[in-house]
C-alpha cells in the first residue's frame, strides 16, 4: 500500500518545493509578461509625478522586499521600468549572500511571455567585493526577439551611505546596450 502512494507523495513534494520555479522567478515572470503593456496591469497607486515621469507603486513585489515601483516616461512611451528594492542592510556579507541567492534563482530560468513564447534568462555572475561599492549583472532574454529584444533585467548591489542595497529591475535597454547585447558591468 505504501509503495502505491510513494509516486503521488513524491510528486506532491516536488510541487510543494517548486523544483522548476521559485517565488522570485514567478514574480519576475509576471512582471516580464506585462512589459509589452508598459506594466499597465501591475501598476498601483500614483506615488509622484514630475514633468516627464510618473512613479507608481507596483502590485507585484518579491517576497520580503522593501518596495516595488513602476516608472513611466511621458516623453517617451517606450521608456518604462519596474524596480524592486529587494534588501537594504548595513552588513555587506548579508547583502552579498542575498545577491548570490537571487542570481542563482534567476540565472538560466525559463520565462514564458504573455504570448506563450519561452525564453531563458541569461546573465554573467560577478562576485561582489566590498571595496568596489557596486556590482551589476544584466540579464537578457534568449532568444532576444520581438517585444522582448529590448528588455533587460538588472540585478544591482551597491553601497549608499553605509547601507548595502539590492535592486532588481525590468526595463528597456538603452541604444548602446541594444547594439552590444548582454553585458556585465561593475
Amino acid at each position: 500500500m505504501l509503495l502505491t502512494f510513494a509516486p503521488v507523495l513524491f510528486a506532491a513534494t516536488l510541487t510543494a518545493q517548486g523544483v522548476f520555479s521559485n517565488k522570485t522567478q514567478t514574480v519576475l515572470e509576471k512582471v516580464i509578461q506585462d512589459y509589452p503593456n508598459h506594466f499597465y496591469n501591475i501598476k498601483g497607486e500614483l506615488i509622484s509625478q514630475a514633468t516627464q515621469t510618473a512613479r507608481y507603486r507596483s502590485t507585484l513585489q518579491l517576497p520580503g522586499s522593501a518596495s516595488s515601483t513602476i516608472t513611466l516616461s511621458t516623453a517617451n512611451a517606450s521608456a518604462s521600468g519596474w524596480t524592486c528594492t529587494v534588501l537594504e542592510t548595513g552588513n555587506f556579507e548579508t547583502a552579498k549572500s542575498r545577491y548570490a541567492e537571487i542570481y542563482a534563482q534567476l540565472s538560466n530560468s525559463i520565462i514564458t511571455s504573455g504570448n506563450q513564447k519561452t525564453f531563458i534568462l541569461s546573465g554573467q555572475y560577478e562576485t561582489p567585493a566590498e571595496d568596489r561599492k557596486s556590482t551589476h549583472v544584466v540579464f537578457s532574454l534568449l532568444p532576444g526577439v520581438g517585444d522582448m529584444k529590448n528588455l533587460k533585467v538588472d540585478l544591482f548591489l551597491h553601497e549608499e551611505e553605509k547601507v548595502w542595497k539590492i535592486l532588481l529591475s525590468v526595463q528597456d535597454k538603452d541604444a548602446r546596450e541594444q547594439a552590444q547585447g548582454a553585458m556585465t558591468a561593475n
